[in-house]
């Protein structure tokens, strides 16, 4: 299995794959991100884990002025060419430990589906100490709700058959509440805000696979494991579904603010790299 901080380097391998195949957010979440943090027209935004651009680019048509990270040089370069037309967004290589920048510049630090890469006792310090005193942090993802339906609850023993039996999965709102708590709980955004917002997505059987060759669990299967699933999942769609499914998202955000900066943490760069 890929060492967690090497298993969030993989996406840069399959790049295309996941500016193709990635959704976006709805931009009813794009709106509360910005109505909730109280986001000043000139804010600044750093954005952790960009991608290839499939948050950052509603913000930026929106006129925000972006600073984006992320780890991958092909990510990057895709994400840069998606944003060209927008010169108040920059996009650089780095991961937020090792991204510098004088305290208190941002209005707002966001991160789509990419927080989770982020070790907690570096995250929660360093957004704090960056955001100004009126600042937020804003955290969302696209979650597959439960319970599993259709071609998601009959797709499992194929699963099961790939990883081996894997410990009962909390519900949803588990799930959302454990987000919540671990943001609360940091000590330095006590105040948590939770919206969400359901939605679908159509997939032939193609687009699909595609879709779950960006997914990091995927991606650390062995190749040949990986490809006996891929093959099994193709078959099951084509055979049982006529090769189209509808995938079921709730998009999930959570915005608080700042309470504390942590003044008498120093972040640099050496402190935060990982191991």
């Amino acid at each position: 299995m890929t060492p967690p901080n090497r298993q969030r380097e993989s996406f840069n391998a399959i790049a295309e794959d996941y500016d193709a195949a990635r959704p976006g957010y709805p931009d009813a979440l794009v709106d509360d991100v910005v109505a909730l943090s109280n986001l000043p027209d000139d804010g600044f935004i750093l954005e952790v884990g960009c991608g290839t651009a499939q948050a950052t680019l509603p913000f930026a048509q929106r006129g925000s002025r972006v600073t984006a990270l992320d780890l991958g040089a092909r990510m990057v370069a895709l994400a840069r060419e998606k944003l060209e037309p927008f010169p108040k967004v920059s996009v650089q290589q780095s991961s937020f430990e090792e991204f510098d920048a004088e305290a208190g510049s941002f209005d707002l630090v966001m991160a789509a589906t990419a927080w989770h890469w982020v070790r907690p006792e570096v995250g929660y310090a360093k957004a704090a100490r960056l955001l100004k005193p009126s600042g937020n942090l804003a955290i969302f993802s696209n979650l597959h709700p439960k319970p599993y339906t259709g071609f998601f609850e009959t797709a499992r023993p194929l699963y099961e058959e790939a990883y081996g039996p894997g410990e009962p999965e909390p519900s949803t709102e588990k799930e959302i509440a454990a987000i919540a708590e671990a943001i609360s709980s940091s000590g330095y955004f006590p105040r948590v805000e939770v919206r969400t917002y359901p939605w679908m997505q159509t997939y032939t059987t193609g687009n699909y696979l595609r879709l779950l060759n960006t997914y990091s669990d995927h991606l650390a299967l062995e190749p040949a494991k990986r490809a006996r699933l891929f093959e099994k999942l193709a078959d099951h769609l084509e055979r049982d579904y006529g090769g189209v499914i509808e995938k079921p998202y709730l998009s999930v955000l959570f915005v608080a603010s700042v309470s504390r900066v942590p003044a008498d943490i120093a972040l640099t760069k050496r402190e935060v790299v990982l191991d």
